[in-house]
């Protein structure tokens, strides 16, 4: 954490000023847990949302991304449910993401069109209209501003605990906070899972130059992680501003780039809890490509690493396995000189040794090798020997449980 945020304990997306949330049980989860939720600004927010690149974009992506087109500047709230997709169900699946919409802004009693709409869970299943409905109007009637970390618990799917995040630094115009929920555990890769990420700050802002900061925040944030190489059709990063705190940080240059080290912190707070959740992860890999001719090429690398199936199983099996890790960069498109390629590996904030150098076997000692793979967090770092650019991507290990899990996803 950079010495200029101080974290907020238990901090939500309804810790910045103006933003308050809620959520209720719809009947979507057999469990009895909650499954919809609701957070409202109490001003218009200027809005910037990352999106799928899935070709078959859910409804709910559709009718969120038209809405941001018109109106990014105007948006109020954001309606979110679990459990069920809305994804491959054709116009009446894009009628009912209007209709979650409009049902939420008659329950908080906001203007038309003002409402965002996520929806997660499985694909291909008519979303149940009427139990969404209910459970807005319930949330509606509670909204609180503590209520963030019950949406959090609310859009959990395969999720194991809720995740959030905020963070709050002082400028010479006063006081500026971000906060962010998020869920995902599986269909997490690049560009960008079966994730969904509501970031807030009280900050005021332009749509025009909030999307680029997102987009720039996304690629080293949710962009960055992978847990299975799955590319989900729901895949949403929203970022509101209300200017509650009456702080506008695009008229100072030094206090922007606060502001966007502030939001880059609360999205990768939340994109690392999302991958030490993957479903079914026991270890955590973070790994660091060096030595590249541009951060896009380190970022193809580091993504190529972490969505090998071979490389996540050596890592589930403590197997100190190097060969895996240079063969996968070689898959990433990227142009490679063998003979300058260095790999290092270390267990958490230990020291690192070195596994490879000159594209070669650099004759670790195994045992030593072994032990940093055996370890809950693992580093790799590989040194293209290229230039200067850097970039990090996170992943998970592959597990039995993960086949488990998604073996009988739908029943």
């Amino acid at each position: 954490m950079p010495a200029d945020f101080a974290l907020i304990p238990d901090g939500s997306v309804t810790t910045p000023r103006g933003f308050t949330a809620a959520a209720a049980h719809a009947g979507l989860k057999s469990d009895g847990a909650p499954d919809v939720a609701l957070l409202v600004s109490a001003t218009s927010c200027a809005t910037a949302g990352v999106f799928t690149r899935n070709v078959l974009r859910a409804a709910p992506v559709a009718y969120d991304v038209d809405l941001l087109a018109e109106r990014p500047g105007r948006i109020r709230a954001v309606a979110m449910n679990a459990r069920v997709a809305n994804a491959c169900t054709g116009a009446p699946g894009l009628a009912a993401a209007r209709a979650m919409a409009q049902a939420a802004e008659q329950a908080a009693g906001l203007p038309a069109r003002t409402a965002l709409v996520l929806s997660t869970g499985v694909i291909g299943v008519p979303l149940p209209l009427e139990q969404i409905e209910g459970g807005l109007r319930a949330a509606a009637g509670s909204l609180a501003a503590d209520g963030g970390l019950h949406a959090a618990r609310a859009i959990m799917t395969t999720d194991t605990r809720p995740k959030h995040c905020a963070v709050r630094f002082e400028t010479p115009a006063g006081m500026i906070t971000v906060g962010g929920i998020a869920k995902g555990a599986g269909m997490i890769h690049p560009d960008m899972a079966t994730l969904l990420a509501v970031l807030t700050t009280d900050a005021a802002g332009e749509p025009a130059t909030l999307q680029p900061l997102l987009r720039r925040v996304a690629d080293r944030s949710f962009n960055a992680i992978s847990v299975d190489g799955d590319t989900s059709t729901n895949d949403s990063v929203l970022l509101l501003a209300n200017g509650a705190s009456g702080v506008d940080p695009s008229r100072d240059g030094a206090v922007w780039k606060t502001f966007e080290d502030a939001v880059q912190e609360v999205a990768r707070a939340l994109a690392l809890a999302i991958v030490t959740d993957g479903e079914g992860a026991s270890k955590v890999l973070e790994i660091q490509v060096a030595g590249a001719v541009s951060e896009a090429a380190a970022r193809e690398v580091g993504r190529a690493i972490a969505r090998s199936t071979l490389v996540k199983t050596a890592i589930y099996g403590g197997d100190p396995n190097w060969g895996r890790v240079l063969a996968a960069a070689g898959n990433a498109g990227v142009t490679l000189a063998v003979e300058r390629l260095s790999l290092q590996a270390a267990a958490a904030d230990d020291q690192w040794l070195t596994l490879a150098s000159g594209g070669a076997t650099a004759n670790p000692d195994a045992s030593t090798a072994r032990d940093i793979f055996r370890q809950k967090t693992i580093r790799l770092r590989i040194d293209l020997g290229l230039g200067r650019a850097e970039a990090v991507v996170w992943t998970c290990d592959l597990t039995p449980d993960y086949v488990r899990i998604n073996a009988d996803y739908t029943s």
